[in-house]
């Protein structure tokens, strides 16, 4: 639970200057550039900052990422908030407390709260859950080379929603092509600077869209930047051990090859 909002002005300390997923959609999902995919790309902090706050403002009133400790968001490789800006930020919060049977304020090792609505979905993983990208055929070869599609399922589920709206069993349906059955239970959240950026970045729909999905994959993956480069390193290795590898092959068939038949 959120005692206030004041996310812009952390986002400035820090920088030094001034929704509800459920199955996978069959919909078109468009592929959004994001500056973490490829096998040298990272994640832009200035961005997840940004994400961060739109979380915060448009997505923490039903939604939550239990999985995510406040103190996360200091750590390098993701949003990077300053120590101090990150206690601030964390302060904001109400965590309820088992052993006080009350509410408190939350803390750097506690984790972000549950959402408030029962039937909205935890976003901590759900980047990786989410599968933009299948085909040709259901082979997954798109993958290969655009990944899983996650943030761009999210963003281009955020980006979908129609102007149509349905009724079913008391139940209020918003059309969303993108969304497996084309109909989803959430509204539409994203109508153009529906957040102001304290660094002067474009709030439009898209921009808005791509930030929080970006942000969403980081929670999924916070360690994806260490990955890519024990990765990396790890393929330096095999290159230069099989280049060893053949040279000594080589030494050693060399005087068997070399003998003259008699």
């Amino acid at each position: 639970m959120l005692k206030k909002l004041t996310i812009s002005a952390i986002a400035a300390l820090s920088l030094g200057t001034g929704g509800a997923l459920a199955a996978e959609g069959g919909g078109h999902v468009t592929n959004f550039q994001f500056p973490f995919e490829g096998p040298f790309g990272k994640y832009d902090q200035a961005q997840l900052q940004r994400g961060l706050q739109v979380f915060t403002e448009l997505c923490s009133a039903c939604h939550g990422i239990p999985r995510v400790p406040f103190r996360s968001l200091a750590d390098p490789g993701g949003p990077s908030l300053s120590e101090e800006a990150m206690i601030q930020y964390t302060e904001q919060w109400e965590i309820f407390d088992p052993e006080l049977e009350d509410w408190r304020t939350a803390k750097p090792t506690d984790h972000f709260p549950e959402g408030t609505d029962a039937q909205a979905p935890d976003l901590s993983l759900m980047a990786k859950a989410r599968a933009g990208f299948h085909g040709p055929g259901g082979t997954g070869l798109n993958q290969l080379l655009n990944g899983m599609g996650g943030p761009e399922y999210i963003a281009s589920y955020l980006l979908a929603f129609t102007d149509e709206w349905k009724e079913e069993a008391g139940s209020v349906y918003y059309e969303n092509p993108v969304f497996s059955t084309g109909w989803s239970a959430m509204a539409p959240v994203l109508y153009g600077e529906d957040v102001e950026y304290a660094d002067g970045a474009p709030n439009d729909r898209v921009s808005i869209a791509k930030d929080v999905s970006a942000f969403l994959m980081w929670t999924a993956e916070p360690k994806m930047m260490a990955r890519k480069q024990a990765g990396f390193i790890s393929v330096i290795f095999l290159t230069v051990l099989t280049v060893l590898l053949y040279l000594t092959n080589k030494r050693l068939w060399a005087p068997i090859k070399g003998r003259k038949k008699s």
